[in-house]
């Protein structure tokens, strides 16, 4: 392969031991030998001798959720490019499925975690954090637990959430949440409440709670339905519960966004095919998920096991066809 490539034979192993030490135009050169030559490295000789699996654990809490599979796109594109796999353990929001892959991570069958569940996985007796591995939290941020976080600016859209409302002349709200006291949630709701109370409106946002599903929405459309004062302007922290409210309202005869603005959250592809089309915040999620990984992959190869590089990415308002003036208003 160094004959083939022009190399040295000490290059070569840097390409398949270590890529990214290596220039972009080497690596090339030589990856192009090794397809011509057919040569397949043996990975267990080589995990041997560095110590290392070459395989990543990724924590989800669910994966029929498309916020965390466009995520894990972003993941996989950056680790291949270093030669790392992943494996992914499926939640299902059950806390009770993470024994074993606490299991997996004592017993050091990876080389690192990135977690998109917003907390330290616990086993039995020990947490995965006992294992001493790197790990980076990406989506929700694990606060006070000295490893990175890889997120998205949470409060201050929320909080824009609020203000585009406003604009639109809504003074009573609705928010339909994730699961109360996770980061995620908490910095949602605390954003929208500061938007709306900055705007003097006085009257309280009425709330409906529920995991971050269509299933949310649709509770939360029916316990609109009974009431006798609804809100006008409603922000859900998801875009599959505003998907879900949406639905459930319009089947009921309540028009969008004539009698009720709908925010989302998230921008993800199913937004961009509703009648209407939702107005959302989109988050930059494939950028997540090769930020997370490559700031894992630094950890695992300066052999760190901890760092303070905490990264918050902004989202883009998307303006579409659930929101609109409120009824009597006239946008000015």
């Amino acid at each position: 392969m160094a004959r083939l490539a022009g190399v040295s034979t000490a290059t070569v192993s840097r390409v398949l031991a270590n890529p990214d030490q290596v220039r972009e135009k080497t690596h090339k050169v030589v990856m192009e030998a090794v397809r011509r030559s057919g040569y397949t490295p043996n990975s267990a000789a080589r995990n041997l001798r560095t110590r290392r699996t070459m395989t990543v654990l990724v924590v989800a809490p669910r994966l029929t959720n498309p916020v965390f599979a466009q995520v894990l796109r972003g993941v996989d594109d950056e680790l291949t490019q270093s030669g790392y796999g992943i494996i992914v353990a499926n939640l299902d929001n059950q806390t009770e499925r993470e024994v074993r892959f606490v299991d997996l991570v004592l017993s050091r069958q990876v080389d690192g975690v990135l977690l998109m569940n917003g907390r330290i996985p616990q086993g039995s007796k020990r947490s995965m954090g006992d294992a001493g591995l790197p790990m980076v939290a990406m989506c929700s941020a694990i606060p006070d637990s000295g490893i990175p976080n890889i997120v998205v600016q949470d409060r201050e859209a929320s909080r824009k959430a609020a203000e585009y409302l406003v604009q639109l002349g809504h003074r009573t709200f609705g928010y339909i949440s994730g699961l109360p006291g996770t980061y995620i949630e908490t910095e949602r709701f605390k954003g929208f409440q500061e938007g709306v109370l900055a705007a003097g409106c006085s009257e309280k946002v009425a709330r409906w709670e529920g995991p971050f599903m269509f299933s949310t929405g649709v509770a939360a459309a029916e316990a609109f339905l009974r009431m006798r004062k609804r809100p006008t302007g409603v922000f859900a922290a998801c875009d599959e519960s505003a998907i879900g409210f949406i639905k459930t309202v319009r089947s009921a005869g309540i028009r969008v966004p004539e009698d009720v603005s709908v925010i989302g959250f998230d921008g993800i592809e199913f937004a961009d095919y509703t009648e209407p089309t939702l107005t959302t915040f989109r988050q930059p999620l494939h950028e997540i998920g090769r930020t997370g990984a490559r700031a894992l992959l630094s950890m695992i190869q300066g052999e760190k096991g901890r760092t303070d590089g905490d990264v918050r990415l902004p989202l883009q308002l998307l303006e579409r066809g659930t929101t609109g003036p409120a009824l009597g208003k006239k946008q000015g």
